[in-house]
């Protein structure tokens, strides 16, 4: 029973031995290229002769290596690309905003005593929204009115007091030459002198007197204008109207509520142009110019296209991007304030290369790009940009016009390495 563990252990050390020491002629034998040196049992003569052989065989080693070196080289699939022009776009997401938008409020407080228009109703400029009970404000009107009338009626008066100071005036003036020239003949006091002075005074003091009541008088005829005149803007503000012609995005004030100064009639909306709203990041912005072609595609899947009509000079604080806004015409007022759109804006064309995404790789310090096979099948790497995605690979931009790119097997080289490459043909 002792003898079987005894011949497994022996069995098992021969093979370890054939394994780990004559593992050369092991392999040798499964190649079927020692058969005869493990069948035949060599003489002297032989001995030498095989020596001799072995001798020859050992120094034919290195020969036989270099007459096959292609075959301890990395094989790799290469495409050959020509680079080709395309419109490269900047790409962004933003969103739908109305062309004009504002929040129609009361500037007077009243009741409202006109019926409410409904949600989505169209309104043109001008026409009424809301409008609110006169109360007291007509007869404030009326009392302006009545002092403006009171104001006009005092002017003739006010003029005529001032044409007869005026009159005075010029006695006076007359009676004071006079007693002058009969004082220096020497037929009139001074005493009748000073008193034809005083009177010219006197009539010059009227005169101030009477031109002052009638400016009194015209002042009090602006202030009653303007009295008027706010008596009624007062009473045009009871009428609340449409600015411009849009929808009502809310339902007006109700009938019989009390509106204070501030209080939200409707709201307005334009949507025909109406905006398409994206944030440009920093390093694309100089791409982008006002009066570029545009065009987007919003999340119904209604593609729509415009021109670029504002592109922000100043960045947001948070994101560092720029605002731009897009025209869009829309007649059927089909699209809404606030959806999501995909956005791509036309700039300058660019020279860029086809290629499936899976030949994009990353060398050893991070950088994006597509590893190259020169003329003497030597592998480099080249950085790249990705202008375009699409169904069919993507564009990339930055390599030579002519490029043999490696699409399979880029992995497994690196910057020299020397490969066998095979081509592709292109699609």
């Amino acid at each position: 029973m002792r003898l079987i563990p005894f011949l497994t252990a022996i069995l098992v050390t021969g093979f370890l031995f054939m394994i780990v020491v004559e593992r050369e002629r092991l392999l040798a034998f499964a190649n079927g290229d020692a058969a005869d040196t493990a069948t035949a049992v060599p003489t002297d003569t032989d001995a030498a002769a095989g020596s001799t052989a072995q001798a020859t065989d050992n120094a034919d080693v290195p020969a036989s290596s270099d007459a096959e070196p292609s075959e301890d080289l990395i094989r790799v699939v290469v495409m050959q690309s020509v680079a080709r022009e395309i419109d490269s776009a900047v790409i962004l997401r933003g969103q739908t905003e109305a062309d004009r938008e504002v929040e129609v409020r009361a500037e007077t407080s009243g009741l409202v005593i006109s019926e409410p228009l409904r949600r989505g109703e169209h309104v043109t400029a001008g026409q009424q929204l809301c409008r609110l009970d006169v109360g007291t404000r007509e007869a404030v009107l009326a009392e302006a009115r009545a002092r403006l009338s009171e104001a006009k009626a005092r002017i003739p008066s006010a003029a005529a007091a001032k044409i007869e100071a005026e009159a005075r005036l010029e006695e006076a003036l007359i009676n004071d030459n006079a007693a002058r020239k009969l004082s220096e003949g020497g037929f009139a006091s001074s005493t009748r002198v000073a008193s034809a002075a005083a009177g010219v005074r006197a009539a010059e003091a009227a005169v101030q007197s009477a031109t002052s009541g009638l400016e009194s008088t015209q002042a009090g005829i602006e202030s009653a204008m303007a009295l008027v005149a706010a008596a009624e803007k007062e009473i045009e503000r009871l009428t609340i109207k449409a600015p411009f012609d849009g929808l009502l995005e809310s339902k007006t004030a109700e009938l019989g509520s009390l509106m204070q100064q501030g209080s939200l009639c409707g709201t307005v909306l334009r949507l025909d142009p109406i905006r398409i709203v994206g944030f440009v990041p920093e390093t694309e912005i100089a791409r982008v110019y006002e009066g570029a072609l545009a065009g987007a595609r919003l999340t119904t899947g209604q593609e729509v296209s415009g021109q670029v009509t504002f592109v922000s000079r100043s960045a947001d604080e948070t994101t560092r991007t720029f605002r731009v806004e897009i025209s869009v015409p829309n007649p059927d007022l089909s699209i809404r304030d606030g959806q999501t759109a995909e956005i791509a804006i036309s700039a300058d064309g660019a020279a860029a290369h086809l290629l499936p995404q899976s030949a994009l790789t990353l060398n050893d310090e991070g950088t994006l790009g597509v590893r190259l096979v020169d003329e003497n099948d030597k592998v480099f790497f080249a950085a790249t940009e990705i202008l375009r995605d699409s169904t069919s690979g993507v564009w990339l931009g930055g390599l030579p016009e002519m490029a043999d790119v490696i699409v399979v097997g880029q992995e497994f080289v690196t910057t020299g390495v020397q490969v066998t490459p095979t081509i592709r043909e292109l699609n």
